[in-house]
């Protein structure tokens, strides 16, 4: 790993001469997560790459590494063009160190989240405005996502999520796969202001649910 290009391995991935090995494909296609994953967006477009994320100990760090601030994955990214959407279903994440210690550089998600972001997107938001989330999303410091080793995070990519500081002594590792639902590059804009358009399970259900 080249230290100078930590900046750019946190906004993208780490070892991205291994994101399409095959045992690390297998995390999602060979652990139960692929199926899992078809249950809730039924047929899913290929998962062809694997994104690694670690945080690194500070101590360890001539200078501290990129803290992320609350986001939705693909909207408004500060490396992206604000017009350009790389928007998916459902992130999949693997644990892959302990995560005990919510001052470890946790992943931190607002639960219900993707329910106020739909409902931002579908009255508030254009394409091209620069801000991820708004500004009360925004001040929430949302809850660290915690596991061992082989633990699978399931979660809905509207779901607001922010990265911050690893103060512990171990790093933090995690695999994430991007899944899309077959038909979702057909229709980005609209499934940011549905939150059930991928989910067609999920979205009967909560027409079942709605009041009449």
């Amino acid at each position: 790993m080249d230290p100078a290009l930590i900046n750019s391995y946190t906004q993208r991935t780490f070892a991205p001469e291994l994101g399409g090995h095959p045992d690390l494909l297998g995390l999602f296609s060979s652990s139960g997560a692929a199926a899992l994953a078809g249950a809730l967006l039924g047929e899913f477009q290929p998962v062809s790459t694997t994104q690694i994320q670690v945080r690194i100990p500070e101590s360890q760090l001539p200078e501290a590494q990129p803290e992320k601030a609350m986001h939705v994955d693909g909207v408004a990214c500060p490396h992206l063009d604000p017009d350009e959407l790389r928007t998916f279903s459902l992130l999949v994440g693997v644990v892959l160190s302990d995560i005990t210690d919510p001052t470890g550089g946790a992943l931190r998600y607002q639960s219900g989240g993707h329910l106020t972001m739909s409902e931002w997107f579908r009255d508030q938001w254009s394409l091209g405005v620069t801000d991820q989330v708004p500004p009360d999303v925004n001040t929430r410091t949302g809850t660290p996502f915690l596991g061992a080793p082989g633990d699978v995070l399931l979660m809905h990519h509207l779901v607001p999520h922010a990265v911050g500081r690893n103060l512990s002594r171990e790093p933090r590792v995690m695999a994430y796969f991007r899944v899309s639902h077959v038909a979702h590059a057909e229709h980005r804009l609209e499934s940011l202001r549905d939150p059930w358009l991928d989910y067609p399970g999920l979205a009967g259900l909560h027409q079942a649910e709605a009041p009449s």
